[in-house]
């Protein structure tokens, strides 16, 4: 059997094929009822669109570019779900580019490679205001920040500090001496992130006001051995009982995990605060801070999406609130 055409989809919707065009890119004008009827034309005939064809009609990739440090952690598999889940419903590709190294970075500086030949671009995570500020980062093509914020660029972001300062609220409550474990997320000092040092900030100005310091504090990188590596130092070091603030839930596990190795009972010798609300979180019983990372990557997809239908006006800024989910660990 021959595949389908877009002249089959028009004939049977009983509609121009520029109608059909239009709908296939999601152009707004185009009358809900008659977009049902195309839509139901292309499911009845199982019709795909010709990606190369719609590039050249439409001088679109039809591609979002999307940077983000790392790949591998449950994060950003969150973050892509949410993203994902918009461009895909738009009939955008994704094009995932990590940012591993200084020489990927510097190559993505420049305007001549991959990444920026997409229509729209995605920066997640990484604190890009001084790039912006210099001009060296390419943003001819709609922009947008996810979990980061910067002046003159879209972004939809977590307030970090306020989930710091409910983590430091509540750790002040608990006896004991207190802790805590940091994440360095910086790349060869190119780019650098300031949500960990707004979780920081949040946690030490609500400890100060509550008469409250913290003992120690210690950092790892954001992989698992490092956190391990990071949760028997801690430790080793700790007092019992005490309270740790683990800022990602990534070092919350892994301290339960060590914790548990060494015979401590965790929400009794030793009580842990994550930062996240992974998946896995309320199994475990860990008290964390819940941030809704899919939907975060949702909105700031649907602020790309309408630079890309031709939206002209300021830069918006879509702010989101954690929340404390008090859970057996503390």
């Amino acid at each position: 059997m021959r595949k389908p055409t877009i002249q089959d989809v028009a004939r049977q919707a009983g509609v121009g094929v520029g109608t059909v065009s239009r709908v296939l890119n999601n152009h707004a004008a185009v009358r809900g009822a008659t977009r049902e009827t195309v839509l139901r034309a292309i499911a009845d005939l199982d019709y795909t669109p010709n990606p190369h064809a719609r590039r050249i009609a439409g001088g679109k990739s039809y591609t979002i570019s999307v940077l983000l440090p790392v790949v591998t952690t449950e994060f950003y598999v969150r973050l892509l779900d949410g993203l994902e889940s918009a461009f895909l419903e738009a009939r955008y590709d994704v094009a995932i580019f990590p940012l591993l190294d200084r020489s990927r970075l510097e190559r993505y500086l420049g305007s001549h490679t991959l990444a920026y030949q997409a229509d729209g671009l995605v920066m997640a995570t990484y604190n890009l205001t001084a790039l912006l500020r210099e001009r060296r980062l390419r943003t001819q093509q709609p922009t947008v920040l996810v979990d980061a914020h910067a002046e003159g660029v879209d972004c939809a972001y977590m307030d970090n500090v306020r989930g710091g300062r409910l983590a430091g609220e509540y750790a002040a409550r608990l006896p004991g001496d207190l802790y805590a474990i940091w994440v360095e997320t910086e790349l060869d000092q190119l780019f650098t992130t300031r949500v960990f040092e707004e979780r920081r900030a949040g946690f030490l100005e609500a400890l100060a006001a509550a008469g409250r310091t913290v003992r120690a504090e210690y950092n790892a990188s954001f992989d698992a051995l490092a956190a391990r590596n990071a949760a028997v130092t801690l430790l080793d070091a700790a007092e019992f009982p005490c309270t740790v603030f683990a800022s990602a839930d990534l070092l919350a596990g892994a301290l339960l995990d060590e914790a548990r190795s060494r015979g401590l009972e965790p929400g009794q010798d030793l009580r842990i605060i994550g930062f996240d609300d992974q998946p896995w979180a309320a199994a475990r019983g860990l008290t964390t801070l819940h941030q809704p990372v899919e939907q975060m990557g949702f909105e700031a997809a649907g602020l790309l999406l309408t630079r890309l239908s031709g939206h002209r006006g300021p830069p918006r800024a879509r702010r989101f609130e954690p929340r404390l989910i008090v859970r057996s660990t503390a």
